[in-house]
């Protein structure tokens, strides 16, 4: 007999051969990290069954190497093991999209020929688009996978959510459910992410086309993941029978070497031990009384509770909807707590809420509600639900909850579910404040979704770590590194209690290093006050109060902090306009009793847009609408209120330059990149030698997927990744030639010690020629040009143009007459943005408005890549400016960074000029892409120097993915904080 045992990353395998190579014995099981335990558990199942046979056995799978080198078994590379198998059992296969638990890989077994070849993608150490992504995101939606897959099949309309990460997607999940998307709806959304995942991520440019074969657990058991693929690569995937199997039967076949018994086997497997090799931690507590007293000073923090109320006497109510939570409490006017709730978000915040409010009616029907506040990612869906009196931007929520426990506090850490909250606060105001950007790894679902996968509650999994020896020093890494570090710490001998202890302390050392870039303890203040869901693990909270040095205050209701700052806003807007004893508008105990609630999903025509909204309609007629990215959806009119916004202006100015049919040979320009810029000088260029110029159409989702099987790396930032859209649009309109050229150098602004474009920018068109195989077919002029350097661009340019046009009638005379005409082209667009720029900030000098500088890169205008952000801050009542438009206005200065950008440039400038501005009203926001290598530089020293200057530094990450409720939180956290200011 042939065994081939496939050690997955989540599960396990087995497959037993006769002489005939049929099956004559499989099984299929997750080994929750147990393997050595659950291989020895599956050979003696099939021992019993097949006793005195002599086999031949052999290892595969991803977490197969160590079990099979240290038990001296044959073990072959899984890749192998699957090309093996498919060729064997599926003749003719062109290519295998194999998806496991945390592995994904493609395997081109062709090279479209017909002709053999091997070429594997792999994913690295990113889960995201995996089995385990799946898994999270149906523990999200509260169903499993099979349900998942089910409610998916009755989807009617498909949201884009980011698969590269589980961190990500729950960032865009949980607003969608928060705002009632519908669960069918997000399930269908999620699989079709694998999908982007998969060929944006993996395939990496080359096409996945002719004969395509499905493998792996999510392509078995998922019906309609196999669908969405189908769709997106307009193919029919073959999911042959046995696809669980496929690296076990791989493995069956290549076994060779002596034959032995199971017996054997079994009993080197079942004697593999691993050492303690890991690198360790202190113990959290020296022992039992070590804890009992932590236990005790941190219950000095509590808040009284209530059981009664007298009649007629006044409450308010805070509500937290979070991003994984439902948090609610009920207080009187005194602070003192009458009720509270602590629930899990089961992706619909609504008849939670309801069911407490009619509890709060039952309960104490003696109470008067005076007023309500919400807060939260749910915050707007709960106040359009049940006429709640005020909303308050979480931010405020979580300090004025904690001002009532220490009013002296300087700063506050509350690490919530997905989200890390930090406040420096000075003079009793905020003065500063940190979030995590979109990576939860030093959050609570960060250890729920460990606590899981070992098949631990995260409460037991939280005290496991209390009394741990040896700690495992896991470092401050994201989530899908963590697993890989975790599995290695397991095969050196780590135990739970370890690995418990040392993810507590990985949360902490995330926030501390990665979320608020602490220095030192001293850094972050004194008088600290903790708080959120995951410092009620008090693991975590030793792990905090062990890094920084000395001790804080945890309130007892660190989990319901959000709602307690909520309660006591409520009672302070009420005081304030004299209704303290009034009536909340709240609905009544007889109305939420006949409360209903229904969701639509609807594509708003109204705008270019075409946002996807959710319609949610409640009884009375009462409408909350999510998904829009203008004013227009939500109240059916455009607000009257005059709005300055820069970015709509310079895309204004950019809409001149339009195609004009004369007959003549037309150039493609793609609209993207340093062409957001460049456009007026180029067109006036090609325009003045006798060409038409066309440029690619507006940037939007199907012109991003258009061009996803040609990007070659899914690292590359967004406004990058679009260019490919960009560039087949262009070749599916039929122009003459696509000129996109290579540019080292900018134009030198005198404001940096250099002035080069970043690499991205310089050097894209070599990325687009060498993976857009169709400008083959097509003029391409992707050459390297210098518009740098006046005196001898337009001698290069006629060069560059005769050899792509040897039969083009230009003169030199003619090229540098057109060379003259587009230097003053540029100059006169960019002294039209500056003069905006100064039109503005007089309007909102003369009308007391804030202005925002949205400080990044020109192509971050284009409101596919910007996602209405600058709407969104016009919302909120300021002004927006773009750095271009201030920059001018400072000149060189001494920067802590090599200064060589020109587009760096312009930040630092921009930063400087708000610094420079005594008036507070003015501040800046800067826009990054994720991918962005060179912004890593530009974040920090842009931090420094509104830092310096006394200003708040804000950063809006942004990237494929359409997440505006973080965006929204951090845009009003930045409000509030220059109100209190």
């Amino acid at each position: 007999m042939r065994i081939g045992l496939d050690v997955g990353s989540t599960t396990l395998k087995c497959v037993v051969l006769n002489e005939q190579n049929e099956v004559l014995f499989k099984k299929y099981e997750r080994h929750l990290s147990r393997i050595v335990e659950k291989s020895v558990e599956m050979l003696r199942e099939v021992a019993e069954q097949f006793p005195n046979e002599k086999v031949l056995l052999s290892i595969s799978g991803s977490a197969g190497m160590g079990l099979a080198e240290r038990s001296d078994i044959q073990f072959v590379q899984e890749v192998y093991a699957t090309r093996i198998a498919v060729n064997r059992l599926v003749p003719g296969t062109d290519a295998v999209i194999e998806l496991g638990g945390e592995d994904a890989k493609i395997l081109f077994l062709t090279d479209g020929n017909n002709a053999s070849g091997l070429e594997v993608r792999m994913n690295g150490s990113c889960a995201g688009g995996t089995g385990a992504f799946i898994d999270q995101m149906a523990t999200l939606l509260n169903i499993t996978p099979d349900a998942l897959n089910t409610l998916s099949k009755e989807h009617e309309k498909i949201y884009t959510i980011a698969s590269r990460c589980g961190v990500f997607a729950k960032s865009d999940i949980q607003p969608l459910l928060n705002q009632g998307a519908q669960k069918k709806d997000v399930a269908a959304s999620i699989l079709y992410a694998v999908v982007n995942q998969t060929v944006a991520g993996l395939a990496q440019g080359r096409e996945i086309a002719g004969k395509v074969v499905y493998l792996g657990g999510p392509m078995t058991f998922l019906s309609e993941l196999r669908v969405a693929f189908d769709k997106t690569l307009g193919i029919t995937g073959i999911c042959p029978e046995n696809s669980l199997y496929f690296v076990a039967l791989g493995a069956a076949f290549a076994a060779d070497g002596n034959e032995t018994t199971l017996a054997e086997i079994i009993n080197r497997i079942a004697h593999y031990t691993a050492k303690e090799e890991y690198r360790a931690c202190p113990p959290l507590f020296k022992d039992k009384a070590d804890y009992e007293a932590f236990t005790k000073r941190h219950l000095n923090a509590g808040v009284k509770v209530r059981d009664t109320l007298e009649d007629g006497e006044p409450v308010y109510i805070g509500i937290d909807a979070g991003s994984t939570t439902v948090k609610a409490v009920v207080t009187d006017k005194d602070g003192n707590i009458v009720c509270s709730r602590y629930m899990s978000n089961s992706g619909n915040p609504v008849p939670l809420m309801r069911e407490f409010l009619l509890e709060v009616y039952t309960r104490f029907p003696q109470a008067k509600i005076c007023a309500c506040a919400a807060t939260g990612y749910g915050e707007d869906i709960i106040k359009n639900a049940f006429s709640v009196d005020y909303g308050i931007v979480e931010t405020m929520a979580h300090f004025y909850a904690a001002r009532a426990f220490n009013p002296k506090v300087d700063f506050i850490i509350d690490i919530g579910g997905q989200d890390i909250k930090c406040f420096k606060v000075e003079n009793g105001v905020i003065d500063d404040i940190f979030l995590n950007e979109a990576c939860s790894s030093g959050c609570g679902s960060f250890l729920q979704t460990f606590a899981g996968a070992l098949g631990y509650s995260i409460e037991d999994f939280a005290k496991l770590g209390l009394f741990a020896d040896r700690p495992v020093d896991l470092g401050s890494r994201c989530t899908v590194f963590m697993n890989s570090s975790v599995k290695q710490a397991q095969k050196d001998g780590a135990t739970v209690e370890n690995i418990s202890a040392g993810l507590s302390i990985s949360v902490v050392k995330n926030a501390l290093y990665k979320v608020i870039r602490a220095v030192d303890s001293k850094a972050i203040g004194r008088e600290i006050v903790v708080q959120g869901g995951t410092f009620l693990n008090d693991a975590v909270l030793r792990a905090f109060e062990q890094e920084i040095g000395h001790d804080v205050i945890r309130p007892t209701i660190a989990g319901l902090m959000g709602a307690y700052g909520a309660a006591l806003y409520a009672h302070e807007k009420a005081q304030a306009a004299g209704k303290a004893t009034e009536l909340s508008t709240l609905l009544s105990k007889e109305a939420l009793e006949e409360f209903t609630h229904s969701v639509k999903a609807i594509t708003c025509r109204g705008c270019s847009n075409s946002c996807k909204l959710t319609v949610n309609t409640f009884s009375g007629g009462r409408k909350f609408i999510s998904g829009n990215r203008c004013e227009k959806p939500v109240t059916g009119v455009k607000s009257t209120e005059a709005q300055y916004n820069m970015f709509e202006e310079k895309r204004k100015l950019l809409a001149r330059y339009t195609y004009k049919d004369t007959g003549k040979p037309v150039i493609g320009i793609p609209m993207g990149l340093n062409m957001y810029e460049l456009l007026p000088f180029w067109y006036k260029f090609f325009t003045t030698l006798g060409y038409d110029v066309k440029t690619s159409p507006a940037s939007n989702r199907q012109l991003y997927l258009k061009g996803q099987h040609t990007i070659p790396s899914d690292t590359a930032c967004f406004p990058a990744k679009l260019m490919h859209g960009h560039v087949e649009a262009l070749l599916d309109e039929g122009v003459d030639a696509v000129f996109y050229p290579c540019m080292t150098y900018n134009f030198d602004e005198n404001l940096g010690d250099n002035h080069y474009n970043c690499p991205v920018v310089a050097y894209y068109p070599e990325v687009i020629s060498s993976n857009i195989q169709k400008l083959k077919d097509t003029v391409f002029i992707g050459d390297y040009v210098g518009l740098h350097r006046r005196h001898d661009f337009p001698g290069k340019m006629y060069e560059i143009l005769r050899r792509h046009f040897p039969n083009g009638t230009f003169t030199k005379k003619d090229v540098k007459k057109a060379s003259d005409a587009a230097y003053a082209e540029y100059d006169l667009y960019m002294r039209a943005v500056r003069a905006i720029g100064d039109k503005f900030l007089a309007l909102a000098e003369e009308q007391h408005k804030p202005v925002i500088v949205l400080a990044g890169r020109p192509y971050h205008v284009d409101p596919e890549i910007n996602h209405g952000i600058d709407s969104l801050i016009c919302d909120c009542g300021a002004v927006v400016v773009t750095e271009d438009a201030v920059a001018c206005k400072e000149k060189k200065f001494p920067t802590k960074v090599l200064n060589q950008w020109t587009y760096h440039s312009r930040l630092y400038a921009a930063a400087k000029y708000v610094v420079d501005r005594a008036d507070k009203r003015v501040n800046l926001i800067q826009l990054v892409s994720f991918g962005c290598g060179v912004d890593a530089i530009t974040t920090d020293e842009v931090r420094g120097i509104l830092h310096d200057g006394g200003k708040i530094y804000t950063q809006l990450k942004i990237d494929e993915i359409t997440n505006l409720g973080a965006v929204r939180i951090r845009l009003r956290s930045l409000f509030a904080a220059l109100d209190l200011q």
